[in-house]
């Protein structure tokens, strides 16, 4: 003999979520971050100066990193949607992306449309990442010396190493 089957489907308790919320969620929100997040290296922020950056060129370089998402994909936006972004004409981008490929950060390419005619820019960024990746070494050695100092100072005078 069989025993009667039920039609009651019994649902699985929901999980509760181990996620717990990244630094920058936690500063700005879940819902600002999820709107998009532009990874911005501490070197070049650090560095613009010796980068030889005016607060213009490295507001650009900012807004083109905000493009650069997939390594494989460089940013393509328009002058004109760059100084939208910034509050300056067009002009003002394109002189400044004239300096910023001159002094290697940037590389422009030009694009066509499927049709033929003339599109945004392609901007390469490999200068400027080389450019940075050649400082980390000096960067990382100056941050070993902060945190050397750091330990030296917090570590009592009877127990410190020469």
């Amino acid at each position: 003999m069989t025993a009667p089957t039920s039609s009651t489907v019994l649902a699985f308790p929901p999980k509760a979520s181990t996620k717990t919320a990244s630094s920058q969620e936690k500063i700005w929100s879940k819902a600002v971050v999820a709107n998009g997040y532009a990874g911005i290296p501490s070197i070049l922020i650090q560095a613009q100066s010796r980068l030889g950056l005016t607060a213009m060129q490295f507001n650009i370089l900012v807004q083109l990193l905000d493009y650069y998402r997939d390594p494989h994909r460089a940013p393509f936006p328009s002058r004109a949607e760059l100084g939208r972004r910034i509050g300056v004409k067009p002009k003002t981008i394109q002189t400044n992306m004239r300096q910023l490929e001159q002094a290697g950060l940037v590389r422009r390419e030009m694009r066509k449309t499927a049709a033929g005619d003339w599109a945004s820019n392609i901007y390469h960024l490999d200068g400027l990442v080389e450019r940075v990746k050649k400082l980390e070494p000096e960067f990382t050695e100056a941050r070993k010396e902060r945190e050397a100092g750091r330990a030296r100072v917090s570590t009592p005078v009877g127990r410190r190493r020469s």
